[in-house]
């Protein structure tokens, strides 16, 4: 029998939950959307799938073992990082590149800041920005669905003001141009209420993202399914913005995060010069995420607040 006994200082809070365990919910929720990467742009997305995953899970044991750290690839987070880089990337891209954007999540932004809970900022979403960055034309080569041979096309954010509700059933399908985890909407859809369900992450932030999309769109003059439905709003609000590190911990937290994001995507994606404005928007969510955690935490008990003992007196 396991001994029961804590002899830590408190609180003494357990749960049979690890961090191998959540990772491999993520994992298991992200399939559906890889399966359908398959399907829609060809074999070649599992292909640039299992390159960038080994990529960032060998990156993570050469640089603990060249550290002389204890190598924590067990735990799947890089894993999950690999599949996040993945579908932030078309599936015309090179496999080079990906392994580049494999580097610059694992190694500068995850490991150089001391590995799993002291990364700044989701490494996935800031390879995905330094690879746009870097190579612009080659992130921006989206095929159409039909597989990698296929002629470029726009994504539906670039056309929006064309669609209509006859192409809302394409959007929730995903059967148009775009990277591989933001075109079939359906499926990150069901990853997403899979992590809802099995309490990996709550709610709160997701469904006030996309509440504040669907708000701020009416507001613009402009489809609220279409921008549900389109670029990387889904995949961001499920899977990249709930983070556990860079991502507020209290609901009231995860509440002004999740308005923040819908302001600032919209903002980009209605007055800026690019049509997608998710990653910039979590990247400027996680860095202020530290601010936001400060003003939204619970008081410590015991603890009387200064205007309360004023009163008192």
């Amino acid at each position: 029998m396991d001994n029961k006994l804590i002899v830590t200082a408190a609180p003494h809070i357990t749960s049979p939950d690890s961090t191998q365990k959540i990772m491999g919910r993520v994992c298991l929720a992200l399939v559906p959307t890889l399966i359908a990467s398959v399907i829609i742009f060809g074999f070649n997305s599992l292909i640039l799938t299992a390159v960038t995953v080994a990529a960032c899970v060998f990156f993570e044991w050469a640089y603990c073992k060249l550290m002389k750290r204890e190598v924590p690839i067990e735990d799947l987070s890089a894993v999950v990082t690999g599949l996040l880089l993945a579908f932030n990337m078309p599936a015309t891209l090179p496999w080079w590149m990906a392994i580049v954007g494999a580097f610059i999540a694992i190694v500068i932004i995850k490991q150089l800041f001391g590995g799993l809970g002291y990364n700044f900022a989701n490494p996935a979403i800031v390879a995905r920005i330094a690879l746009a960055v870097g190579f612009g034309a080659k992130m921006s080569a989206y095929p159409m669905g039909g597989g990698v041979d296929a002629l470029a096309s726009a994504t539906p954010l670039a056309v929006s003001s064309e669609l209509g509700s006859a192409n809302y059933v394409t959007l929730l399908l995903g059967t148009h141009g775009g990277v591989l985890g933001e075109t079939c909407a359906l499926t990150i859809l069901i990853g997403g209420v899979y992590l809802i369900a099995t309490k990996v992450i709550s709610p709160v932030l997701p469904v006030t993202y996309l509440a504040s999309v669907a708000v701020l769109s009416l507001c613009f003059g402009m489809d609220p399914i279409v921008q549900l439905l389109s670029g990387g709003l889904m995949l961001g609000a499920f899977f990249m913005a709930t983070d556990y590190v860079t991502s507020p911990t209290t609901d009231k937290g995860k509440l002004i995060a999740g308005i923040f994001l819908g302001v600032v995507t919209m903002l980009i994606r209605k007055f800026g010069n690019m049509n997608e404005g998710v990653s910039f928007a979590i990247l400027l969510m996680n860095l202020i995420t530290p601010y936001i955690e400060v003003n939204t935490r619970q008081d410590k008990l015991g603890i009387v607040k200064k205007k309360k003992e004023a009163a008192a007196k």
